[in-house]
């Protein structure tokens, strides 16, 4: 049995100086004859250890905190165009159910999906065409749901002004979801990933993140001082202390009471300066240091303002298929959702790549990515049947505090995926959680957009930088991504097919800087010559093919459970695009309980404090 890790020239936030070691992380460089990659060796638990499970919590609840902006944005932007904007009430069930949905969804995808450390969560792709839809003159809430002393949320006239809108929603998502797992398990995805390398996946992946320096700053503008005090918390726990180890009162069996030293800032940089932040917020409104008077600067970043909705909401609430009603279909919707399918599906796959990348596992194999997407697919198809008014996709959020965390481990996304759960069940406390100060948020989501770009730019280290070919791809795909929807929103008067549907579709399409700025990647490093070197695609496929090959990535990338070696290991299954192919289920198929694991069970002395 190999000892804890009790000293280190640069100090690793968990297995240094005997703060806590796993049998799984010590095992030095090696790993069953492999070389653990670069990035692994920075990060405090890969993506095979299981922490701590009081860890697992606490981290599980960051990473919630972290995707919680997004996933209350979405009701909240969509509650003006469903004629929600005056029930509060209402809007904290949809905040219930998309949390509900989302707790899900990651399960579904760590254990049965791309198996990667990424939380699922509505995504902002979906809200275009959504909004798109809602504002056709059909759609248009009438005049008396605009007026506050006109509204009356209990009457079952406006319930079903509201409830037949998202019932559109819910039709539109249910039938392009089928689209998305159809392309997903079908093999499409992995067959189209031969065309797809770093000069597409890195403007993807940029592109995620630089559009959003609009909403993030007016987030953060809501009152700066909040939003630079979040912003300078995070970036000095991440940055500055994270290798300032907190001394923490332990008992165990060989040394009773005794300290240890535990990098607490390292591993919570973001919930730490999240609750600081939040904290400060409420002693200032408290004070009445901050502005009572709702047209004032600042009155936002008061933590009173959204008292009325956690007052409203029930303690419990289970969200259930159908809550309204039953869902309805036009080609419209399912036109615009389908485009924002195929936008979600490059991001999710720009995600899959960054997420490997940050947690030091290998790149994804096709199989993997075929079942990730299409696991996505069946998300949206839930979020579809649960009502949410969208539908789901990988987290890029979450991806970026993989980055400032370094905590890749799968088990701590299984815990998130359960805080979301509970979330979605106690209404009262989701609705505790939303009313976290807009500037807060701002603040966070501006560190976080930050990482997600760079992580984006990363990937042209596998291209020649020095060919004009590859710089201008590059450059080109990210201004016009920044350039042309730009003006499609000011402009969309001038895209007129006399197809309302196909106007629907392009605009869509070119508002959307991710899908804008991929494509054109796409098409540019294909048809461009360029050798396979230049490109990047003898390195990028030559990892592609280490990747299958490794036992790290079987570990991985394989199914749980057995599936494959012990259950279903039927010869016609080898055959199916999302299943690994035969050779490819390694050694031992590691599952994310700690007993499943040939080696057995870990023992204390194997993770302790």
């Amino acid at each position: 049995m190999n000892s804890a890790i009790t000293s280190c020239e640069h100090p690793n936030p968990l297995r240094c100086d005997g703060v806590i070691s796993s049998h799984e992380g010590d095992q030095g460089s090696k790993k069953d004859g492999q070389l653990k990659s670069p990035s692994s060796s920075h990060m405090a638990y890969g993506i095979l250890d299981i922490p701590p499970w009081y860890l697992c919590i606490f981290l599980g609840i960051q990473h919630f905190l972290t995707a919680l902006g997004g996933l209350v944005a979405i009701p909240l932007i969509l509650a003006k165009d469903l004629c929600l904007q005056h029930d509060p009430l209402t809007q904290s069930y949809l905040i219930s159910t998309i949390f509900f949905v989302s707790g899900i969804c990651t399960l579904l995808q760590v254990f049965l999906g791309i198996r990667l450390p990424i939380l699922q969560g509505g995504t902002f792709a979906f809200l275009g065409p959504s909004l798109a839809m809602l504002s056709l003159p059909t759609w248009k809430c009438p005049a008396w749901t605009l007026n506050a002393s006109q509204v009356n949320t209990s009457s079952p006239e406006f319930t079903e002004e509201w409830q037949k809108r998202i019932r559109e929603l819910q039709g539109a998502v249910l039938v392009a979801s089928c689209v998305q797992m159809l392309v997903g398990f079908s093999g499409l995805i992995g067959f189209l990933m031969r065309f797809i390398g770093p000069l597409t996946i890195a403007p993807t992946i940029s592109l995620m993140a630089l559009p959003l320096f609009d909403s993030a700053g007016d987030n953060a503008g809501i009152h700066w001082g909040i939003a630079a005090t979040t912003i300078f918390l995070i970036v000095l726990f991440s940055q500055y202390l994270k290798n300032i180890a907190v001394p923490v009162p332990v008992y165990g069996q060989e040394k009773k009471s005794h300290t240890s030293k535990f990098y607490l800032f390292q591993i919570f940089p973001v919930l730490l300066g999240l609750c600081i932040s939040w904290l400060l917020c409420f002693v200032l409104t408290v004070t009445d240091a901050l502005p009572s008077a709702p047209t004032a600067y600042g009155y936002l970043a008061r933590t009173d303002t959204k008292g009325s909705v956690l007052s409203q909401a029930p303690w419990f609430r289970f969200p259930y298929p159908g809550q309204w009603g039953l869902p309805t279909v036009s080609p419209a919707g399912v036109f615009g959702i389908i485009a924002a399918v195929i936008s979600s599906m490059v991001e999710s796959i720009g995600d899959y790549h960054a997420c490997a990348r940050l947690v030091g596992a290998p790149p994804p194999p096709k199989h993997a990515i075929n079942r990730g997407i299409g696991i996505e697919g069946l998300g949206c198809l839930l979020a579809g049947a649960w009502g949410t008014g969208n539908g789901t996709t990988s987290y890029s959020e979450n991806v970026g505090a993989l980055g400032i965390t370094r905590v890749g481990s799968r088990m701590v996304i299984v815990a998130a995926g359960f805080v979301l759960l509970l979330m979605g069940i106690f209404g009262k406390i989701g609705a505790a959680f939303a009313t976290i100060p807009t500037p807060v948020i701002g603040g966070m989501f501006l560190v976080m957009f930050g990482v997600i770009t760079a992580v984006g730019i990363s990937n042209l280290q596998y291209v020649d930088l020095n060919s004009s070919r590859n710089l201008f791809i590059f450059g080109f795909s990210i201004f016009c991504g920044l350039a042309i929807p730009n003006w499609v929103n000011k402009n969309p008067e001038r895209l007129h097919t006399g197809i309302l549907q196909l106007d629907q579709v392009i605009q869509v399409l070119l508002t959307t800087g991710m899908f804008v700025g991929g494509f054109l990647g796409f098409l540019l490093d294909n048809t461009v010559p360029g050798s396979l070197e230049e490109r990047g695609l003898l390195a990028w496929n030559q990892i592609q093919e280490e990747s299958e090959e490794t036992t790290k990535a079987l570990e991985v990338y394989g199914l749980p459970w057995g599936i494959g070696t012990r259950f279903c290991t039927s010869s016609c299954a080898q055959y199916l695009p999302f299943w690994p192919r035969e050779g490819e289920v390694g050694v031992r198929q590691l599952s994310l309980c700690p007993g499943d694991s040939e080696e057995g069970p870990r023992s204390a002395t194997d993770t302790r404090m």
